[in-house]
């Protein structure tokens, strides 16, 4: 069992929203991820609430319905710089359904599993196979959209976005694109 441990900002600012768009301008490749309260009736539904960006410096957490994240999160995922993660059309269609975007440069690492022929192809199945270690999966259904995260849920999600760039770059040493 692993958790990213390097840099995480949790952005609650412009100024660190700011330093995040620079961070990302600066970037090839981000791993991508969204979190969304879980439901626990059928035909529920919730906004996403957290959208984690990974770059080779830090991850960045956007708690979704405290700011708007918009003007960092649009141009981001409009831009040229690889945006990588597992099931990310899901997230895609997810932040569209809070703000207009037309995505670029997206790639499901996940997709890019099956075509290759691994039936197991979620993100904490990839990072065992790939990577070398297992995602834990505990705070996975938590309240994404509480005000304040839990240390529990900010590893978590940091590591979620960390080990999607970290398959997206061992995938590209591999030859699987």
């Amino acid at each position: 069992m692993r958790r990213y441990d390097g840099r995480v900002v949790l952005v609650t600012s412009t100024a660190q929203a700011e330093q995040a768009a620079e961070d990302f301008a600066a970037e090839r490749l981000v791993g991508f991820d969204t979190e969304t309260r879980p439901t626990f009736k059928v035909g529920q539904k919730h906004p996403a609430a957290l959208a984690q960006v990974a770059t080779a410096r830090a991850v960045y957490l956007f708690q979704l319905q405290r700011m708007d994240c918009a003007p960092i999160l649009g141009p981001l995922l409009e831009s040229a710089t690889l945006k990588t993660g597992v099931g990310i059309g899901d997230d895609i269609k997810a932040l569209r359904e809070l703000f207009p975007f037309e995505p670029q440069a997206i790639v499901d690492l996940g997709a890019v599993a099956r075509r290759k022929g691994y039936e197991r192809s979620g993100v904490r199945a990839l990072a065992a196979m790939f990577l070398g270690f297992r995602i834990p999966k505990g705070t996975k259904t938590s309240n994404w959209a509480a005000p304040r995260l839990s240390p529990q849920q900010i590893a978590y999600a940091a590591t979620d976005a960390w080990a999607c760039r970290e398959l997206y770059l061992s995938f590209e040493t591999l030859g699987m694109f």
